[in-house]
């Protein structure tokens, strides 16, 4: 490992610029902040700067973002417009096709609704042609609806996408961006953005990349059919930084800048165990669950857990991770706010490997690598 002197993160800096050498991405987007100052926010590169990726390049964060849906579900409730224990068929009728008449919102939002293998048509099918694909799908043979656990990778999130449209009246992307967005600072952040915005960034649209049977190939989700399709659980796009303002807001409980966003009783609910001990049949791990996140799950293994935020994060840490390249989430005992996106998507076993790489490597950058749990 090959350390820089006068780098504010130079160990994870060093890791990183291996992983390019590696093949493993060619750039890394990366925000940090401790205590609401911010430590690091760039591109870390080997070499000469990628010309299409910088610290303002509206990256794919996938799942790293469902917590901005979870966050407007619960503003729903705080209006008093959406009980999380009621049936989610009391707002959707056609829901409750196919055996689940039984399934509440809470059960959507702590993944043990039993409804993962939807081929949703996204997004080549339009927003209500796709949500019929859910509605007709049944429940999963010998679920227990919440109490089997097994994480959904889309389907439920188009539902609580739904959820909100019926119970506001604005489209998911229209909300999302009016009500978490905009008051947040996050102005270049969207799911689902209209063409005329989507040609106005031009190339500040990032790449992303895929790297499979040992061949790079270019994903096409930096399109316009991509990028105008709205999907809560996975297509929400913008920089590292601006993501990180959602992690900080937050870790504030709710509020950045005077902006109010979610009141602090319903931000411990979010971030709090909602789901716990329970070995995820899409994971294959046991993984905790807050409300839409995922909480410190170091307890079941440190070095297996898929998605976690090092050995050294603390047991209030809140987060959740995008498929194979990214990462959001806030250590509220260290004050800390990490968000990173890799420009290429490795496959799991290989990503898993870097993200734990680089996560401890920041973890002791910032001289936070105390409590080792293996």
């Amino acid at each position: 490992m090959t350390v820089r002197e006068n780098e504010p993160l130079p160990r994870t800096a060093s890791v990183i610029r291996d992983g390019c050498r590696r093949g493993l991405h060619s750039g890394v987007q990366l925000f940090v902040s401790r205590n609401g100052e911010v430590v690091f926010d760039d591109v870390v590169v080997d070499g000469e700067p990628h010309s299409l990726l910088n610290h303002d390049t509206l990256m794919p964060l996938l799942s790293a973002a469902k917590p901005l849906t979870a966050v407007a579900v619960l503003q729903l409730v705080e209006r008093g417009l959406l009980d999380l224990d009621a049936p989610v068929s009391d707002v959707i009728p056609e829901f409750a096709a196919g055996g689940k008449h039984a399934i509440t919102t809470r059960y959507l939002l702590t993944h043990t609704g039993g409804f993962r293998d939807v081929d949703t048509g996204w997004p080549h099918s339009n927003w209500e042609e796709t949500l019929q694909r859910v509605y007709s799908t049944p429940l999963e043979d010998d679920w227990v609806v919440g109490e089997s656990a097994g994480y959904h990778v889309a389907s439920s999130w188009f539902v609580l996408g739904e959820l909100i449209r019926r119970l506001d009246g604005r489209s998911f992307s229209d909300y999302l961006r009016q009500e978490i967005c905009e008051p947040l600072g996050m102005t270049d952040v969207w799911n689902g953005m209209p063409e005329d915005v989507w040609r106005s960034y031009d190339e500040r649209i990032g790449r992303m990349e895929q790297l499979e049977r040992g061949e790079t190939h270019e994903l096409p989700w930096h399109d316009i059919t991509h990028c105008s399709a709205a999907a809560p659980g996975g297509n929400t796009r913008g920089p590292a930084r601006q993501l990180g303002r959602f992690y900080q807001c937050l870790l504030n409980r709710g509020v950045l800048d005077g902006v109010r966003i979610l009141q602090p009783e319903a931000v411990d609910d979010l971030t709090s165990g909602q789901r716990i001990g329970a070995i995820d049949q899409t994971l294959q791990h046991v993984v905790d669950f807050g409300l839409g996140v995922i909480v410190d799950s170091n307890q079941y293994g440190a070095e297996t857990v898929p998605y976690g935020y090092s050995r050294y994060c603390s047991e209030q840490t809140f987060g959740h991770g995008g498929s194979q390249s990214s990462i959001g989430f806030a250590d509220p005992e260290h004050g800390l706010v990490v968000c990173y996106v890799a420009d290429r998507r490795v496959g799991e076993p290989r990503h898993q490997k870097r993200h734990r790489e680089i996560v401890n490597a920041m973890y002791e950058d910032l001289g936070l690598a105390g409590t080792v749990f293996e």
